[in-house]
């Protein structure tokens, strides 16, 4: 366990609690863990929903989108060279970058004490 929380990018790249710091963020290659086996923080009460692959998709689309205007333009490519090409980068972009992603939001939610259903009056 580590002596201090990790800041934000910290805990997003390296998979750490964004209570304690240590290991053990996700369960699989996406999914996160019930909880922190360090200091017990429910990562259960945490809710990133599909934020994070909204986001990732929008700005990985309009990335490739650019470059595939640029190839275009600049070698003009048969369409099935796009294919090859866009289709296995976009999809290694998003999945590379959703786990990174998915750490964030949740250390983010950690850090802002962001709930669901909760009007201050």
């Amino acid at each position: 366990m580590a002596d201090q929380a990790p800041d934000t990018a910290q805990a997003a790249i390296r998979g750490l609690c964004p209570k304690c710091g240590a290991p053990g963020l996700f369960g699989g290659v996406v999914r996160f863990s019930p909880g922190c086996l360090g200091c017990g923080l429910d990562f259960d009460q945490f809710n990133v929903g599909d934020g994070p692959a909204a986001f990732l998709i929008m700005i990985v689309g309009g990335i490739v989108t650019i470059l595939a205007v640029v190839v275009q333009l600049k070698f003009e490519p048969p369409f099935w060279v796009h294919i090859l090409l866009w289709v296995p980068i976009t999809l290694a972009l998003v999945l590379g970058l959703l786990r990174i992603a998915k750490g964030a939001l949740m250390a983010l939610e950690y850090r802002n004490r962001a709930r669901e259903g909760r009007i201050v009056e």
